[in-house]
Protein backbone atom coordinates (compact mmCIF):
# COMPACT_ATOMS: atom_id res chain seq x y z
CA UNK A 1 0.00 0.00 0.00
CA UNK A 2 1.11 3.55 -0.65
CA UNK A 3 -0.18 4.67 2.72
CA UNK A 4 -2.07 7.48 0.98
CA UNK A 5 -5.41 8.06 2.71
CA UNK A 6 -8.20 9.41 0.50
CA UNK A 7 -11.68 10.50 1.56
CA UNK A 8 -14.36 10.43 -1.15
CA UNK A 9 -17.67 12.21 -0.56
CA UNK A 10 -20.60 10.54 -2.34
CA UNK A 11 -21.55 6.90 -2.98
CA UNK A 12 -23.64 7.08 -6.15
CA UNK A 13 -21.57 6.34 -9.26
CA UNK A 14 -18.51 8.61 -9.41
CA UNK A 15 -17.49 7.93 -5.79
CA UNK A 16 -17.46 4.11 -5.85
CA UNK A 17 -15.87 4.15 -9.33
CA UNK A 18 -13.06 6.35 -8.02
CA UNK A 19 -12.76 4.11 -4.96
CA UNK A 20 -12.23 1.12 -7.29
CA UNK A 21 -9.29 2.78 -9.06
CA UNK A 22 -7.75 4.42 -6.00
CA UNK A 23 -7.72 1.07 -4.23
CA UNK A 24 -6.07 -0.60 -7.23
CA UNK A 25 -3.45 2.17 -7.30
CA UNK A 26 -2.58 1.45 -3.66
CA UNK A 27 -4.53 4.06 -1.68
CA UNK A 28 -6.56 3.50 1.48
CA UNK A 29 -10.05 4.77 0.64
CA UNK A 30 -12.97 5.94 2.76
CA UNK A 31 -16.29 6.84 1.12
CA UNK A 32 -18.79 8.92 3.12
CA UNK A 33 -22.43 9.13 1.99
CA UNK A 34 -25.06 11.30 3.66
CA UNK A 35 -27.92 8.93 2.75
CA UNK A 36 -28.47 6.01 5.15
CA UNK A 37 -28.09 3.49 2.31
CA UNK A 38 -27.66 3.24 -1.45
CA UNK A 39 -30.49 4.97 -3.34
CA UNK A 40 -32.45 2.67 -5.70
CA UNK A 41 -33.93 3.40 -9.12
CA UNK A 42 -33.40 6.75 -10.77
CA UNK A 43 -32.92 7.59 -14.40
CA UNK A 44 -31.45 5.18 -16.92
CA UNK A 45 -27.81 6.00 -17.58
CA UNK A 46 -25.72 4.99 -20.58
CA UNK A 47 -22.20 3.82 -21.38
CA UNK A 48 -20.89 4.72 -24.83
CA UNK A 49 -17.53 4.70 -26.60
CA UNK A 50 -14.52 4.79 -24.30
CA UNK A 51 -16.73 4.45 -21.21
CA UNK A 52 -17.28 0.82 -22.23
CA UNK A 53 -13.49 0.37 -22.29
CA UNK A 54 -13.22 1.79 -18.75
CA UNK A 55 -15.88 -0.68 -17.56
CA UNK A 56 -13.91 -3.48 -19.24
CA UNK A 57 -10.70 -2.39 -17.51
CA UNK A 58 -12.58 -2.40 -14.20
CA UNK A 59 -13.45 -6.05 -14.79
CA UNK A 60 -17.14 -5.20 -14.52
CA UNK A 61 -18.38 -5.68 -18.08
CA UNK A 62 -20.26 -8.89 -17.26
CA UNK A 63 -21.82 -7.50 -14.08
CA UNK A 64 -22.90 -4.23 -15.71
CA UNK A 65 -24.42 -5.91 -18.75
CA UNK A 66 -26.31 -8.35 -16.50
CA UNK A 67 -27.94 -5.38 -14.74
CA UNK A 68 -28.92 -3.51 -17.92
CA UNK A 69 -32.52 -2.49 -18.65
CA UNK A 70 -32.60 -4.67 -21.81
CA UNK A 71 -34.18 -1.81 -23.78
CA UNK A 72 -34.37 -2.67 -27.49
CA UNK A 73 -35.04 0.86 -28.69
CA UNK A 74 -37.21 3.96 -28.45
CA UNK A 75 -40.36 5.22 -30.13
CA UNK A 76 -41.50 8.81 -30.22
CA UNK A 77 -45.30 8.86 -30.46
CA UNK A 78 -48.19 11.27 -30.97
CA UNK A 79 -50.99 11.89 -28.47
CA UNK A 80 -52.84 8.78 -29.71
CA UNK A 81 -49.75 6.59 -29.33
CA UNK A 82 -48.98 6.31 -33.06
CA UNK A 83 -45.24 5.86 -33.69
CA UNK A 84 -43.55 8.85 -35.32
CA UNK A 85 -39.87 7.82 -35.16
CA UNK A 86 -37.94 4.79 -33.93
CA UNK A 87 -34.36 4.33 -32.71
CA UNK A 88 -32.74 0.96 -32.01
CA UNK A 89 -30.15 0.14 -29.35
CA UNK A 90 -27.83 -1.32 -32.00
CA UNK A 91 -27.80 1.92 -34.04
CA UNK A 92 -24.39 3.60 -34.39
CA UNK A 93 -22.55 0.58 -33.03
CA UNK A 94 -24.52 0.66 -29.79
CA UNK A 95 -23.57 4.28 -29.10
CA UNK A 96 -26.71 5.97 -30.42
CA UNK A 97 -29.76 7.62 -28.87
CA UNK A 98 -30.50 4.40 -26.96
CA UNK A 99 -27.16 2.96 -25.88
CA UNK A 100 -26.26 -0.71 -26.00
CA UNK A 101 -25.33 -0.46 -22.28
CA UNK A 102 -28.22 1.23 -20.48
CA UNK A 103 -28.69 0.71 -16.74
CA UNK A 104 -30.66 2.38 -13.97
CA UNK A 105 -28.48 4.73 -11.93
CA UNK A 106 -29.29 2.82 -8.74
CA UNK A 107 -28.42 -0.54 -10.32
CA UNK A 108 -25.03 0.72 -11.53
CA UNK A 109 -24.38 2.21 -8.11
CA UNK A 110 -25.07 -1.19 -6.56
CA UNK A 111 -22.67 -2.97 -8.95
CA UNK A 112 -19.90 -0.48 -8.11
CA UNK A 113 -20.56 -0.69 -4.37
CA UNK A 114 -20.54 -4.49 -4.33
CA UNK A 115 -17.29 -4.46 -6.30
CA UNK A 116 -15.55 -2.17 -3.78
CA UNK A 117 -17.13 -2.72 -0.36
CA UNK A 118 -14.64 -5.39 0.81
CA UNK A 119 -11.59 -3.21 0.19
CA UNK A 120 -13.03 0.24 0.87
CA UNK A 121 -14.43 1.77 4.06
CA UNK A 122 -18.00 3.01 3.51
CA UNK A 123 -19.68 5.33 6.02
CA UNK A 124 -23.41 5.82 5.40
CA UNK A 125 -25.62 8.35 7.14
CA UNK A 126 -22.83 10.88 7.72
CA UNK A 127 -21.17 13.75 5.89
CA UNK A 128 -18.36 16.28 6.13
CA UNK A 129 -19.17 19.10 8.57
CA UNK A 130 -15.96 21.04 8.05
CA UNK A 131 -12.43 20.63 6.77
CA UNK A 132 -9.18 22.51 6.95
CA UNK A 133 -6.15 21.76 4.83
CA UNK A 134 -2.45 22.47 5.14
CA UNK A 135 0.45 21.58 2.82
CA UNK A 136 0.61 18.03 4.18
CA UNK A 137 -3.02 16.93 4.59
CA UNK A 138 -6.67 17.65 5.28
CA UNK A 139 -8.33 17.57 8.70
CA UNK A 140 -11.98 16.55 8.42
CA UNK A 141 -14.74 16.77 11.00
CA UNK A 142 -17.83 14.69 10.28
CA UNK A 143 -21.37 15.65 11.31
CA UNK A 144 -21.42 12.50 13.47
CA UNK A 145 -18.53 13.93 15.50
CA UNK A 146 -15.61 11.87 14.18
CA UNK A 147 -12.40 13.78 13.37
CA UNK A 148 -9.84 12.32 10.96
CA UNK A 149 -6.93 13.34 8.78
CA UNK A 150 -6.55 12.43 5.10
CA UNK A 151 -3.98 13.10 2.42
CA UNK A 152 -6.61 13.95 -0.21
CA UNK A 153 -10.36 14.64 -0.24
CA UNK A 154 -12.46 14.20 -3.40
CA UNK A 155 -16.00 15.48 -3.83
CA UNK A 156 -18.10 13.08 -5.89
CA UNK A 157 -21.34 14.29 -4.33
CA UNK A 158 -23.21 15.45 -7.40
CA UNK A 159 -24.76 18.58 -8.84
CA UNK A 160 -25.61 19.96 -5.38
CA UNK A 161 -22.15 19.13 -4.00
CA UNK A 162 -21.83 20.24 -0.38
CA UNK A 163 -18.05 19.83 -0.57
CA UNK A 164 -17.86 22.14 -3.60
CA UNK A 165 -19.85 24.80 -1.74
CA UNK A 166 -17.63 24.38 1.33
CA UNK A 167 -14.29 24.69 -0.50
CA UNK A 168 -14.90 26.50 -3.79
CA UNK A 169 -17.88 28.81 -3.21
CA UNK A 170 -21.69 28.99 -3.40
CA UNK A 171 -23.67 26.92 -5.92
CA UNK A 172 -24.80 29.99 -7.89
CA UNK A 173 -21.19 30.63 -8.82
CA UNK A 174 -20.91 27.38 -10.82
CA UNK A 175 -24.38 26.00 -11.63
CA UNK A 176 -25.85 26.90 -15.04
CA UNK A 177 -29.53 26.03 -15.55
CA UNK A 178 -30.62 24.88 -19.02
CA UNK A 179 -34.25 25.90 -18.55
CA UNK A 180 -35.83 22.50 -17.87
CA UNK A 181 -36.68 20.12 -15.06
CA UNK A 182 -36.68 16.33 -15.21
CA UNK A 183 -38.55 13.82 -13.08
CA UNK A 184 -38.29 10.02 -12.83
CA UNK A 185 -40.14 7.42 -10.78
CA UNK A 186 -41.18 3.79 -11.16
CA UNK A 187 -44.78 2.74 -11.79
CA UNK A 188 -46.62 -0.56 -12.34
CA UNK A 189 -46.29 -1.60 -15.97
CA UNK A 190 -49.97 -1.37 -16.82
CA UNK A 191 -49.25 0.42 -20.09
CA UNK A 192 -48.24 -2.52 -22.29
CA UNK A 193 -44.56 -1.58 -22.30
CA UNK A 194 -42.42 -4.30 -23.89
CA UNK A 195 -38.66 -3.52 -24.06
CA UNK A 196 -39.28 -0.27 -25.98
CA UNK A 197 -39.02 3.22 -24.51
CA UNK A 198 -41.98 5.42 -25.51
CA UNK A 199 -41.95 9.24 -25.38
CA UNK A 200 -44.49 11.92 -26.24
CA UNK A 201 -43.37 15.54 -26.69
CA UNK A 202 -45.39 18.69 -27.22
CA UNK A 203 -44.71 22.40 -26.71
CA UNK A 204 -41.52 21.93 -24.72
CA UNK A 205 -42.96 19.31 -22.37
CA UNK A 206 -42.49 15.54 -22.58
CA UNK A 207 -43.77 12.39 -20.90
CA UNK A 208 -42.37 8.91 -21.35
CA UNK A 209 -42.12 5.36 -20.10
CA UNK A 210 -39.02 3.19 -20.26
CA UNK A 211 -38.62 -0.53 -19.57
CA UNK A 212 -36.60 -1.79 -16.62
CA UNK A 213 -35.41 -5.29 -15.75
CA UNK A 214 -38.53 -5.98 -13.68
CA UNK A 215 -41.07 -6.27 -16.50
CA UNK A 216 -43.96 -5.73 -14.05
CA UNK A 217 -42.68 -2.17 -13.52
CA UNK A 218 -41.70 0.73 -15.76
CA UNK A 219 -39.83 4.01 -15.25
CA UNK A 220 -41.89 7.16 -15.80
CA UNK A 221 -40.09 10.22 -17.20
CA UNK A 222 -41.24 13.83 -17.43
CA UNK A 223 -39.62 17.07 -18.53
CA UNK A 224 -40.98 20.59 -18.58
CA UNK A 225 -39.66 24.13 -19.07
CA UNK A 226 -38.55 25.91 -15.93
CA UNK A 227 -36.43 29.03 -15.81
CA UNK A 228 -34.89 30.15 -12.52
CA UNK A 229 -37.36 28.11 -10.49
CA UNK A 230 -36.56 28.21 -6.79
CA UNK A 231 -37.32 24.87 -5.14
CA UNK A 232 -36.07 22.72 -2.29
CA UNK A 233 -34.48 19.63 -3.81
CA UNK A 234 -35.04 17.75 -0.54
CA UNK A 235 -38.79 18.56 -0.16
CA UNK A 236 -40.34 15.60 -2.00
CA UNK A 237 -43.97 16.57 -1.36
CA UNK A 238 -43.43 20.05 -2.81
CA UNK A 239 -41.70 18.53 -5.83
CA UNK A 240 -44.64 16.20 -6.50
CA UNK A 241 -47.06 19.14 -6.34
CA UNK A 242 -44.85 21.03 -8.78
CA UNK A 243 -44.78 18.09 -11.22
CA UNK A 244 -48.58 17.78 -11.13
CA UNK A 245 -49.01 21.51 -11.76
CA UNK A 246 -46.56 21.64 -14.66
CA UNK A 247 -47.91 18.51 -16.38
CA UNK A 248 -51.59 19.40 -15.87
CA UNK A 249 -53.57 19.01 -19.08
CA UNK A 250 -50.78 17.17 -20.89
CA UNK A 251 -52.10 14.46 -23.20
CA UNK A 252 -51.20 10.87 -24.07
CA UNK A 253 -50.93 8.53 -21.03
CA UNK A 254 -49.91 11.30 -18.65
CA UNK A 255 -52.93 11.26 -16.28
CA UNK A 256 -52.56 7.49 -15.77
CA UNK A 257 -48.84 7.78 -15.08
CA UNK A 258 -49.33 10.65 -12.63
CA UNK A 259 -51.94 8.58 -10.76
CA UNK A 260 -49.06 6.53 -9.28
CA UNK A 261 -47.09 9.56 -8.10
CA UNK A 262 -47.97 9.28 -4.40
CA UNK A 263 -47.16 5.58 -4.15
CA UNK A 264 -43.79 5.42 -5.86
CA UNK A 265 -40.76 4.46 -3.71
CA UNK A 266 -38.12 6.22 -5.81
CA UNK A 267 -39.31 9.69 -6.87
CA UNK A 268 -36.70 12.06 -8.29
CA UNK A 269 -37.01 15.60 -9.64
CA UNK A 270 -34.29 18.14 -10.32
CA UNK A 271 -33.28 20.99 -12.54
CA UNK A 272 -31.44 20.29 -15.77
CA UNK A 273 -28.21 22.05 -14.97
CA UNK A 274 -24.51 22.07 -15.66
CA UNK A 275 -21.53 22.83 -13.46
CA UNK A 276 -18.90 25.04 -15.07
CA UNK A 277 -15.67 25.70 -13.17
CA UNK A 278 -12.25 27.06 -14.11
CA UNK A 279 -10.54 24.67 -11.69
CA UNK A 280 -11.70 21.30 -10.34
CA UNK A 281 -9.24 21.33 -7.45
CA UNK A 282 -8.00 23.49 -4.62
CA UNK A 283 -4.89 22.29 -2.82
CA UNK A 284 -5.55 18.75 -1.62
CA UNK A 285 -9.28 18.84 -2.43
CA UNK A 286 -10.57 17.81 -5.86
CA UNK A 287 -13.92 17.28 -7.55
CA UNK A 288 -15.17 14.50 -9.82
CA UNK A 289 -18.24 13.90 -11.99
CA UNK A 290 -21.31 16.11 -11.62
CA UNK A 291 -19.74 17.96 -8.69
CA UNK A 292 -17.03 19.29 -11.02
CA UNK A 293 -18.52 19.25 -14.51
CA UNK A 294 -22.15 18.15 -14.64
CA UNK A 295 -23.21 17.98 -18.27
CA UNK A 296 -26.88 17.36 -17.28
CA UNK A 297 -29.05 14.40 -18.37
CA UNK A 298 -29.57 16.23 -21.69
CA UNK A 299 -26.09 15.02 -22.71
CA UNK A 300 -26.74 11.34 -22.05
CA UNK A 301 -23.13 11.19 -20.92
CA UNK A 302 -23.05 12.11 -17.24
CA UNK A 303 -22.16 8.55 -16.26
CA UNK A 304 -19.48 8.39 -18.94
CA UNK A 305 -17.88 11.55 -17.58
CA UNK A 306 -17.96 10.09 -14.06
CA UNK A 307 -16.49 6.69 -14.97
CA UNK A 308 -13.83 8.02 -17.34
CA UNK A 309 -13.02 10.83 -14.91
CA UNK A 310 -12.55 8.35 -12.06
CA UNK A 311 -10.11 6.29 -14.13
CA UNK A 312 -8.10 9.35 -15.20
CA UNK A 313 -8.10 11.04 -11.79
CA UNK A 314 -6.83 7.98 -9.91
CA UNK A 315 -4.28 7.25 -12.64
CA UNK A 316 -2.90 10.78 -12.79
CA UNK A 317 -2.66 11.11 -9.01
CA UNK A 318 -0.78 7.83 -8.74
CA UNK A 319 1.45 8.68 -11.74
CA UNK A 320 2.32 11.98 -10.04
CA UNK A 321 3.40 10.15 -6.88
CA UNK A 322 0.24 11.44 -5.19
CA UNK A 323 1.34 15.06 -5.62
CA UNK A 324 -2.06 16.80 -5.74
CA UNK A 325 -0.94 19.86 -7.67
CA UNK A 326 0.50 17.78 -10.53
CA UNK A 327 -2.11 15.00 -10.45
CA UNK A 328 -5.16 17.28 -10.36
CA UNK A 329 -3.75 19.52 -13.12
CA UNK A 330 -3.05 16.59 -15.47
CA UNK A 331 -6.51 15.12 -14.76
CA UNK A 332 -8.23 18.37 -15.75
CA UNK A 333 -6.01 18.80 -18.80
CA UNK A 334 -6.85 15.30 -20.08
CA UNK A 335 -10.59 15.59 -19.42
CA UNK A 336 -11.37 19.16 -20.49
CA UNK A 337 -12.17 18.70 -24.21
CA UNK A 338 -14.27 15.61 -23.41
CA UNK A 339 -16.22 17.53 -20.76
CA UNK A 340 -16.76 20.60 -22.93
CA UNK A 341 -18.06 18.54 -25.88
CA UNK A 342 -20.63 16.82 -23.68
CA UNK A 343 -21.75 20.08 -22.11
CA UNK A 344 -22.19 21.61 -25.56
CA UNK A 345 -24.32 18.67 -26.73
CA UNK A 346 -26.56 19.06 -23.69
CA UNK A 347 -27.01 22.78 -24.37
CA UNK A 348 -27.92 22.04 -28.00
CA UNK A 349 -30.39 19.32 -26.97
CA UNK A 350 -32.05 21.65 -24.48
CA UNK A 351 -32.29 24.36 -27.13
CA UNK A 352 -33.88 21.94 -29.60
CA UNK A 353 -36.76 21.41 -27.15
CA UNK A 354 -37.50 25.12 -26.80
CA UNK A 355 -40.83 26.30 -28.18
CA UNK A 356 -40.27 28.37 -31.30
CA UNK A 357 -40.79 32.11 -30.88
CA UNK A 358 -39.62 35.42 -32.31
CA UNK A 359 -36.52 35.41 -30.11
CA UNK A 360 -35.71 31.72 -30.54
CA UNK A 361 -32.20 30.75 -31.61
CA UNK A 362 -31.77 28.93 -34.95
CA UNK A 363 -32.75 25.25 -34.96
CA UNK A 364 -29.75 22.95 -34.50
CA UNK A 365 -28.78 20.90 -37.57
CA UNK A 366 -28.15 17.51 -35.99
CA UNK A 367 -27.24 16.03 -39.39
CA UNK A 368 -24.31 18.37 -40.04
CA UNK A 369 -20.68 17.28 -40.22
CA UNK A 370 -19.64 19.54 -37.33
CA UNK A 371 -22.26 17.96 -35.08
CA UNK A 372 -21.01 14.48 -36.01
CA UNK A 373 -17.50 15.58 -35.02
CA UNK A 374 -18.83 16.99 -31.74
CA UNK A 375 -20.55 13.66 -31.00
CA UNK A 376 -17.32 11.77 -31.68
CA UNK A 377 -15.42 14.00 -29.24
CA UNK A 378 -18.19 13.58 -26.66
CA UNK A 379 -18.06 9.79 -26.91
CA UNK A 380 -14.37 9.07 -27.50
CA UNK A 381 -12.62 12.39 -27.01
CA UNK A 382 -10.15 11.54 -24.28
CA UNK A 383 -7.08 9.32 -24.32
CA UNK A 384 -7.08 6.49 -21.80
CA UNK A 385 -3.44 5.96 -20.75
CA UNK A 386 -2.62 2.46 -19.54
CA UNK A 387 -0.63 3.94 -16.62
CA UNK A 388 1.82 1.08 -17.08
CA UNK A 389 4.34 2.46 -14.58
CA UNK A 390 1.73 2.86 -11.84
CA UNK A 391 0.86 0.21 -9.23
CA UNK A 392 -2.21 -1.86 -10.10
CA UNK A 393 -3.44 -4.57 -7.76
CA UNK A 394 -5.44 -5.98 -10.70
CA UNK A 395 -9.13 -6.22 -11.41
CA UNK A 396 -11.22 -8.50 -9.21
CA UNK A 397 -12.63 -9.62 -12.56
CA UNK A 398 -14.91 -12.58 -12.79
CA UNK A 399 -14.28 -12.76 -16.53
CA UNK A 400 -10.50 -12.73 -16.65
CA UNK A 401 -10.29 -9.17 -17.92
CA UNK A 402 -6.88 -7.60 -18.13
CA UNK A 403 -6.41 -5.09 -15.33
CA UNK A 404 -5.04 -2.57 -17.84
Amino acid sequence: MSGIRVLVAGASIAGPALAHWLRRRGAEVTVVERAPELRPGGQAVDARGITKEVIRRMGLDTAVRAACTQTIGAHTVDAEGNVLESYRADDDGGDGFIAEIEILRGDLSKVLYEDTRDGVEYIFGDRIAELTQDPDGVDVTFVGGDQRRFDLVIGADGLHSALRAMVFGPHEQFVRHLGYMLSFYSVPNEFGLDKWLIEYQESGRSAGLRPIQDATRAMAMFSFPSTDLDFDYRDIDAQKRLLRERMDGFGWLTPGILAYLDDTPDFYLDQVAQVVMDRWSSGRVGLLGDAAYSSSPMSGQGTGLALVGAYVLAGELAAAGWDPEIGFARYQERMLAFVEANQEIARLNARSRDVAGPDAEPIVDFQSEWFAELIETAINGVELPDYAGVPDSGAPAEAGVDGG
